[in-house]
């Protein structure tokens, strides 16, 4: 519940501008999340989420990138839901075509391009499908082996385990 409630914040703060705790909170509540005030801000901790100018003016949520060890933690949390949310990973000339839980294909593309990937030239997120789009064939082939290796093999163990 707390991981899902997590990915949806970052779901959420990667599609639109969230200015307040309470925007968030009405944000979570439309997409079938009840939380707290005092939970939003547990997670919003947890998350390593900051405050930062935004588009459309004022200061809006976003993801820390600035010190190390919160790199570290903060590129351990996107790594943790690219693992629950990825399904398969299919290359196709310089493009991989990630397959997604339904409504985390935005999340999991925030997640890739803040762990900031070198070959990686953009993203392009749906519902269910992220495409990854590289400069070359091999950045790409490799992308997704590396997918396959770290993040789906690692899937289908813990899945073995609780069976």
């Amino acid at each position: 519940m707390k991981n899902d409630r997590q990915l949806k914040i970052l779901n959420i703060i990667s599609e639109k501008e969230i200015h307040t705790q309470e925007e968030l909170i009405a944000a979570l509540r439309e997409k079938g999340f009840a939380a707290t005030q005092a939970t939003v801000s547990r997670d919003i901790k947890e998350l390593h989420l900051q405050k930062k100018p935004c588009e459309g003016g004022g200061t809006c949520y976003a993801p820390t990138s600035q010190a190390a060890p919160e790199k570290e933690i903060w590129n351990e949390k996107y790594r943790k839901v690219l693992s629950e949310v990825m399904i398969s990973a299919v290359p196709a000339c310089n493009l991989v075509v990630i397959k997604t839980l339904s409504g985390t294909a935005s999340a999991a593309a925030a997640a890739l391009e803040a762990s900031e990937p070198a070959d990686i030239i953009g993203t392009l997120a749906g519902d269910d499908t992220l495409l990854v789009i590289f400069g070359g064939e091999k950045p790409a082939f490799r992308f997704a082996r590396m997918i396959e290796q770290n993040y789906l093999q690692e899937k289908a163990e813990n899945q073995e385990d609780e069976e």
